[in-house]
C-alpha cells in the first residue's frame, strides 16, 4: 500500500487548523468583547484642539486621583447619539466624563452639543485621529475607564445603552471609586 502524497494531506490538516482558531473564538469569556492592550497600563497621551469655548482636559487631568471616563465620540455617528443620555446620565451622577470629538469638524461639534447637551467636564478635538489611534481606537463611540493612578481599567466599544451602563461600566466605577 503506497503512503497518501503530502498534498492531499494539505486541504484537511489547514481545515483543521482553521476550525481551531474559530473554536478558540468563540470560546474565549465574551466573544463579542474587543480585546485592549492597554487595560491596566497607563492612559496614552492626551493630544486636543481646543473647541471653541470649551475647557481642554490634559494628561494631569487624567491622573489627579479620581476615577474618570473619557469618551470618542463624533457628531456623524448616530450610536454616539444614541448613547448621549447615558453619558449624562453618568455625569449628573457626579462621574467625571471627558470627551474627546474624533475627526469632525468644531462647528458640527459644537452643534451635535448645542442640540443635546453637553455632558462633558472637559474636552478637545481628535481632528487627525493621532490621539485615537494612540489609544487603540476602533471607532466612535467608544469610552475608557480611567482609575484613580491614571491607568486604563476597561475599554468599552460601542454606544453605551442602559444595559451597558449598569452590567459594564458602573460595576467597573463603583469598584474604582471602592479602591
Amino acid at each position: 500500500m503506497s503512503r497518501p502524497p503530502v498534498l492531499m494531506l494539505l486541504p484537511p490538516m489547514i481545515f483543521i487548523g482553521l476550525v481551531a482558531v474559530f473554536a478558540i473564538g468563540m470560546l474565549r469569556n465574551d466573544p463579542d468583547a474587543l480585546p485592549s492592550a492597554r487595560v491596566n497600563l497607563p492612559a496614552p497621551p492626551v493630544r486636543l484642539t481646543p473647541l471653541s469655548g470649551k475647557t481642554v482636559f490634559n494628561d494631569q487631568s487624567l491622573r489627579q486621583g479620581q476615577v474618570t471616563v473619557v469618551n470618542f465620540w463624533a457628531s456623524w455617528c448616530a450610536p454616539c447619539r444614541a448613547e448621549h443620555a447615558s453619558l449624562a446620565a453618568l455625569s449628573e451622577a457626579g462621574v467625571v466624563v471627558y470627551g474627546v470629538n474624533y475627526k469632525d469638524t468644531a462647528e458640527k461639534a459644537l452643534g451635535f452639543l448645542a442640540e443635546l447637551g453637553d455632558p462633558y467636564r472637559a474636552l478637545g478635538a481628535d481632528e487627525t485621529g493621532k490621539m485615537g489611534l494612540d489609544w487603540g481606537l476602533y471607532g466612535v463611540p467608544e469610552t475608557y475607564i480611567i482609575g484613580r493612578d491614571g491607568a486604563v481599567l476597561k475599554r468599552f466599544a460601542g454606544p453605551i445603552t442602559q444595559r451597558a451602563l449598569e452590567a459594564e461600566i458602573r460595576p467597573v466605577l463603583d469598584a474604582a471609586r471602592r479602591e
